[in-house]
């Protein structure tokens, strides 16, 4: 019924490191409270599948769909020498109806 690999194909190690960490930004935050959705930073190289299967293994909520976004690093200065931040993906993780994700960590 489901669209796309089931859970069972992935390799947990994998999964555990394709999360990088959440982002919290006023933007984040918008979009959360406006279709309950959460920001992460994920691996360079993360499907959509992969990015499900981890939220989902990790956080024990049900995945709605997962969007994903590659921001190109800006060059910057340093002084005198030039630099470069690095390249971002971040995955918008749409959840469920009545799914709720408390990165906050304090307990309900």
């Amino acid at each position: 019924m489901s669209h796309g690999p089931n859970l069972s194909k992935f390799d947990e190690g994998r999964l555990m490191q394709v999360l990088i960490a959440p982002i919290v930004s006023e933007k984040a935050t918008m979009v959360a409270e406006k279709s309950n959705a959460v920001t992460f930073k994920v691996l360079q190289d993360a499907t959509k599948y992969e990015i499900k299967a981890a939220v989902e293994l990790m956080f024990k909520v049900e995945v709605k769909g997962v969007s994903v976004v590659n921001t190109k690093g800006k060059s910057k200065r340093f002084g005198k020498s030039m630099g470069r931040r690095d390249n971002v993906r971040k995955a918008y993780v749409m959840l469920m109806p009545g799914q709720e994700l408390n990165l906050g960590g304090e307990a309900a």
